[in-house]
């Protein structure tokens, strides 16, 4: 080794500077590169009904636009049109975002399947401060049911199956991640490739299971306003349906979509004792 090559290895040349913390918009530019297409749901009506009382009716208006009502948490009785991005994530799943245009700091997640008639919401919204040791983005979630289909399966709920778990994310020819599964409450990431270089941390995470192979994992984090919510499909097709909501260095409420490819590296199994 030389002593140029001990030098670089030492000052750590080729990662992104340790001292400054990389902001959401840093990041996220490009993120969806490797995105499923996007689907056009003209003319549908899609009506669903969340534990808790929360009532959905999603009536998409064209390409982009949705007049959607709710009761309950939502509190949209008389309806609102905001903006919308549809995947299907598979044949029969339909990964929905509303990015609210309506509401500052707010965003809507609906995953439904029209084989199982089974669905899930993620409510994602910005706190108007910050809170030191709580992630300024917050979330909630709730399963559900699709009116007019007859329902099958498992109903969607919190999962332990990813606990160990190890992968690899590709997102864009320049964004590379990992993310290491630690609990029911934390996972683990670090970048490999991007912006984000030899930046890592510990945040908090939601994982629930949505079918088979089907996984909902959310991340809220600590160092940045920000927070996301993924469909990850383990199965076959290895990829993965996300958004992110954060603040952006104008200090405004920012909405991306995001998704990619999984590359899955392994998995440890606790002999005893496991964790949260």
């Amino acid at each position: 080794m030389t002593q140029t090559q001990r030098v670089e290895i030492g000052t750590r040349i080729d990662a992104a500077d340790q001292s400054q913390w990389k902001t959401y918009d840093d990041f996220a530019a490009g993120i969806d590169t490797y995105r499923l297409p996007g689907a056009d749901l003209t003319g549908r009506t899609v009506e669903l009904t969340f534990d808790g009382g929360t009532g959905l009716r999603l009536q998409f208006l064209d390409a982009a636009s949705v007049r959607w009502t709710s009761a309950e948490l939502l509190s949209a009785p008389d309806g609102t049109v905001d903006p919308y991005d549809a995947v299907y994530v598979r044949d029969d799943v339909v990964f929905l975002n509303l990015p609210l245009a309506s509401r500052d700091g707010e965003a809507l997640t609906v995953i439904w399947s029209e084989a199982t008639g089974r669905a899930l919401l993620a409510h994602s919204v910005i706190a108007p401060e910050r809170t030191e040791g709580v992630p300024q983005v917050g979330q909630t979630f709730a399963a559900g049911e699709v009116a007019g289909v007859a329902v099958t399966g498992a109903k969607p709920g919190p999962t332990r199956d990813l606990i160990g778990v190890r992968n690899v994310y590709r997102y864009s020819p320049h964004h590379l991640y990992e993310h290491v599964y630690l609990s029911t409450e934390r996972y683990a990431w670090q970048c490999l490739q991007g912006e984000q270089r030899g930046h890592g941390a510990v945040d908090l995470s939601t994982l629930w299971r949505f079918a088979d192979g089907l996984y909902l994992f959310c991340f809220r984090e600590f160092a940045i306003p920000v927070a996301s919510v993924w469909l990850h499909d383990l199965g076959y097709e290895l990829r993965t349906t996300g958004i992110f909501l954060g603040i952006n260095a104008r200090g405004r409420a920012d909405h991306r979509r995001a998704g990619g490819h999984v590359y899955p590296l392994g998995a440890v199994r606790y002999p005893d004792v496991q964790p949260v």
